[in-house]
């Protein structure tokens, strides 16, 4: 069934028949990473909570500021979207971490003792 291939002509760089090179394509540019934290990681879970809540809060502040931008002109929609789409995020995992916490002390509340 392939023996016919092999029939036909390589085309080579196409540059004998006339057509175009193509031109070289400049790599993607990698996405910027995240920078590494050099502070140490807080040992409790309280600790943990909380500087993840102060986390969660600046984003929101963030992503307000830059809806408010953006209703001004000052943004352009794609960041607005952008900044509404990580507040949204923030808001959820805040919300799955709260569902849990409650769930587990119920749990722990129904405990015999």
């Amino acid at each position: 069934m392939l023996d016919g291939v092999g029939r036909f002509p390589s085309v080579g760089t196409g540059s004998q028949y006339g057509l175009a090179q193509p031109t070289p394509v400049a790599p993607a540019p990698t996405p910027q990473t995240a920078p590494v934290r050099t502070e140490p990681l807080p040992s409790d879970f309280g600790a943990v909570l909380g500087q993840m809540t102060l986390e969660a809060i600046s984003t929101l502040r963030a992503s307000e500021q830059t809806a408010v931008a953006g209703v001004r002109g000052q943004a352009t929609a794609q960041q607005v979207v952008e900044a509404v789409m990580d507040a949204e995020q923030t808001l959820q995992t805040a919300i799955a971490i709260r569902d849990k916490v409650v769930a587990s002390y119920l749990e722990v509340s129904r405990m015999a003792i």
